[in-house]
């Protein structure tokens, strides 16, 4: 099992004081966020581990870990920055957002999915927007389930009362053959979408939820994993203190 830790963002939402290092970086109680990560993927023996980077790419010095620069990190988003890094999108592999903070608990559970695409998604997920004036529920990763729990969609904001509606946590793990698919996939939407790509303006300003949306639009299984560990996203100050008081 290996690892894509996708960290070209910086923290300029969170404060002006870390708007000059990447997110990952930014501390939580002396720690950043990215070694947070390394640390529960190393004691599930995943030391393979690539961190795409972006303007900032200099601050990183994390030892035995593979770097990936994304030149074009001002160009496109997460999509895109992900494929900068698709050499190594092969095997069984984790692919992260670096601004989450995990225990091993759901580490432990997308890796017990035997699907070749899975999502770890959180159906309580309102309960970590309670006191998140500054980062609501409308930006919320949401998926919507039907009846038997296959991923109907996923976007900011869904609103359903007759489905089950959960939150992404940017936790996706793919096997080999889902590796492939994925990229196929998006290369065949590369040929495709000349202007808007669902809900992003072009395919080169995509999210890794637009793909995934794609995915699910061309009937390719896409397995929703249900988390019980505990988790947060840190996207503003309010998210890191927030934070700060849970791990």
């Amino acid at each position: 099992m290996n690892a894509i830790i996708i960290a070209a963002g910086s923290g300029r939402r969170i404060s002006e004081d870390v708007k000059l290092i990447p997110k990952s970086l930014i501390n939580v109680n002396g720690k950043p966020i990215i070694n947070y990560q390394i640390e529960i993927l190393k004691q599930f023996g995943i030391h393979d581990i690539t961190v795409i980077t972006g303007k900032f790419s200099d601050k990183f010095d994390i030892k035995n870990i593979n770097y990936v620069y994304d030149a074009k990190h001002e160009q496109h988003d997460i999509l895109g920055s992900l494929m900068e890094a698709r050499q190594f999108l092969k095997n069984d592999i984790l692919v992260m957002y670096s601004d989450i903070i995990f225990d091993s608990k759901v580490i432990e559970e997308i890796l017990n999915s035997n699907s070749d695409i899975s999502l770890a998604v959180d159906l309580n997920w309102k309960n970590n927007y309670v006191d998140r004036s500054d980062h609501p529920e409308s930006e919320a990763e949401n998926v919507l389930l039907d009846s038997n729990n296959n991923i109907l969609q996923i976007k900011k904001n869904i609103q359903n009362e007759d489905y089950d509606v959960a939150e992404f946590l940017g936790i996706t793990k793919f096997s080999n053959l889902g590796c492939e698919v994925f990229i196929k996939t998006y290369d065949d939407a590369i040929k495709k979408y000349n202007n808007s790509f669902h809900e992003a303006m072009s395919i080169s300003k995509a999210y890794l939820t637009d793909m995934i949306q794609e995915l699910i639009d061309c009937k390719i299984g896409v397995t929703p994993v249900f988390i019980s560990g505990k988790w947060c996203e840190i996207d503003t100050l309010q998210d890191l203190r927030n934070a700060e008081k849970n791990f």
